[in-house]
């Protein structure tokens, strides 16, 4: 996959879709990779552009070893849009993605068409908690949290049917680099988008699930309530990673919701 240098990080990133169609963004959670939208992404690309990208210290974009806030996530996907040549996008993220996706419609309000927001918070403490994790990772590696947290990514019953896809997410999580993970739990650890989210216009999806020890559905409760006419879906049989456990659910309510857009215009 190509690399792109944007706000100076290097980030891998995947291109896919029909060349002139309208272009969907999507952004990882914390501790995966753009490979956790393969089955969304197949599903949307049969009609739209599918830009994916590894946030920065996961998968294959550079691990940058200074501090970072959420703001600097979100300048990291304007300079890979410039990069790339593109403007007005839907933008969808999941968790970490969506901390992404919600600084970046506040922050670029021309150049989000429609925001899709699946299980994630504009605040999200206890700031001592992340620092803990953080601390783990970078003494004693990913394998110290991994159990623990792929528990809270899906509910019981997917680590029975969906074993197969459960251990490649497994396997992506423990390849992770532990400075690169530490990094992004202390942006989420300094992360506070409370205040931003009232200035979010555009329309806005916001995609819960029903089963999330992670995000529970109050956090998208929450953010429903800051964005004027933002709607709320709440998945059942879903944990953390709905688009992994839920991917047929996730992709008709984000098709849906991207059509009724095409309508309006």
């Amino acid at each position: 996959m190509p690399r792109l240098t944007a706000n100076g990080v290097a980030l891998n990133y995947a291109l896919e879709g029909k060349a002139c169609a309208p272009v969907v963004v999507f952004s990882n959670s914390l501790g995966t990779t753009h490979r956790m939208w393969d089955e969304v992404a197949a599903e949307v690309a049969k009609t739209c552009r599918v830009l994916r990208y590894d946030t920065r210290g996961h998968g294959g974009s550079e691990v940058v070893a200074r501090s970072a806030t959420i703001d600097d996530l979100a300048l990291d996907l304007a300079g890979l849009l410039d990069g790339l040549g593109i403007g007005e996008v839907h933008l969808v993220g999941l968790s970490l993605g969506g901390m992404t996706g919600q600084c970046f419609a506040a922050n670029y309000p021309n150049r989000v068409r429609t925001l899709t927001l699946m299980a994630t918070s504009a605040y999200l403490p206890p700031a001592d908690g992340w620092q803990t994790r953080a601390d783990t990772v970078r003494a004693k590696g990913m394998s110290a949290i991994a159990d623990a947290v792929i528990e809270r990514w899906f509910t019981p019953n997917f680590a029975t049917s969906g074993a197969v896809r459960l251990a490649d997410v497994r396997r992506e999580l423990l390849a992770i680099d532990p400075e690169g993970y530490a990094r992004a739990c202390e942006v989420i650890r300094d992360m506070d988008l409370r205040q931003k989210l009232p200035s979010i216009s555009c329309p806005t999806l916001v995609i819960a699930g029903a089963d999330d020890p992670a995000t529970p559905v109050v956090h998208s409760q929450t953010i429903v309530s800051l964005i004027e006419g933002a709607r709320l879906v709440v998945l059942k049989n879903a944990a953390h990673l709905l688009a992994i456990e839920q991917p047929s659910a996730a992709s008709e309510s984000l098709l849906t919701f991207l059509q009724l857009d095409a309508a309006r215009r």
